[in-house]
Order: C-alpha cells, then structure tokens, then sequence
C-alpha cells in the first residue's frame, strides 16, 4: 500500500453519519487512493463501526485505508496504518502498537525539522500544510512552496500537501514535489462528489 494520489479525509462535521459510506463510496470511485479515517467525536463505538464499513469499501477497491490518531483502532481494524499530528501518540508509541508493517504519518506543519526527526524514526510518509487558507481549520500554520521544494530534495518518502486545496491549486504542488493531496472540502463540500475526485485525480496524469 501507499500514500501517493488523491488523499482524502472524512469529517464529521461536513459529512452526516447517515451519508458517510456514500460519500466515500463516490470518492474512491472519483479516484481516491488513499481514504484517512478522522472523527475525534464519536464514541468508541460508532468509530469502530463505521471505520469498519470504511474500510471494507477501501479492500475491495485496493485504496489504502488510515485511521486518524488512533493506534489500537487501527489495529483492531486491521487498517493500513495510522496518521499521528502534534498532539496524538508519539510515533515510537505508535510504531510499537501498530507494529512494523502498518504506515505511519506524520503532520509535520511548516516544520521541516520535523519531518526529518519523523522519517529518521521510522515515519513511512509526512504531510506539510496548510498551503492555503482551510475552511477545516482556519488558524493552521501556513507552509510554502519553498519548504515543499526542500523537503522533496532531502526526505526520500512520500510527501503529502494539505490545506485549502483546490483543482485551481492543486498543480502547483505537485509541480513542487507532493506525492500526494490531501483533501476534505474539495471533495466532501462537493455537490458531486465523484465527480470532485476525478476531477483532482486527473491533476496527476497531467
């Protein structure tokens, strides 16, 4: 499995629980490679089940599936791997629950130290970002071009932009060196959401 193309993140805020599975459904069909399994809101419970569903649509159309934060969640759904940020389990933490095999992420910001610090313990990809002003979240640090060009020169794993992207913008990362784009509202504030996907999967073929 990998982390490169279209990179998409569930929200609770943006997708209703009754509409989740749909929605994921019309995005991997769009052409997302990889689906991020995030809800930091919900009890154990409902996460469980529906990162379950989630993650049987994901193995049945070879999409690489990554539960958000938490480690034992994963594990117990048999999960790609795991995206860890600031605050969420240390990576060594992460890495001795997941075991050697899963992906792990990390959020690494504006900080390219950190994505050094990251790939040297055992990181499998890092994300930079916000790129752009986030509806997600509107405060996010802001990371540059320049920074994506460094980092593509220097980490030898997968690099994935996040923050406010769009088809318009979209281009210009990748040109920089992303491996892959993560999206929310691109894609889930959508009117079609299909269509949306295949739309930004199409910017890597260009």
């Amino acid at each position: 499995m990998s982390v490169r193309g279209l990179y998409v993140i569930t929200d609770p805020e943006l997708i209703p629980a009754h509409r989740l599975l749909d929605d994921v459904v019309a995005v991997v069909a769009g052409g997302a490679r990889t689906v991020q399994y995030r809800n930091k809101t919900a009890d154990y419970r409902a996460r469980l089940q529906q990162a379950r569903e989630i993650r049987q649509i994901c193995r049945d159309r070879n999409v690489t599936f990554i539960v958000n934060d938490d480690a034992e969640l994963a594990v117990a759904l048999d999960a790609d791997g795991i995206h860890i940020g600031e605050q969420d389990s240390a990576l060594p933490d992460a890495r001795r629950i997941v075991g050697p095999t899963r992906l792990i992420g990390v959020s690494c910001y504006n900080d390219l130290n950190r994505a050094r610090e990251s790939w040297e313990r055992g990181a499998d990809y890092v994300a930079f970002g916000s790129f752009y002003s986030s509806a997600t979240k509107p405060k996010a640090r802001r990371a540059s071009l320049a920074l994506l060009r460094r980092a593509r020169r220097e980490l030898p794993i997968p690099i994935i932009a996040i923050g406010g992207i769009t088809l318009e913008n979209g281009a210009s990362l990748l040109e920089a060196g992303a491996d892959a784009l993560a999206v929310i509202h691109a894609v889930f504030g959508a009117a079609d959401r299909r269509i949306a996907a295949e739309q930004l999967a199409k910017l890597f073929y260009q």
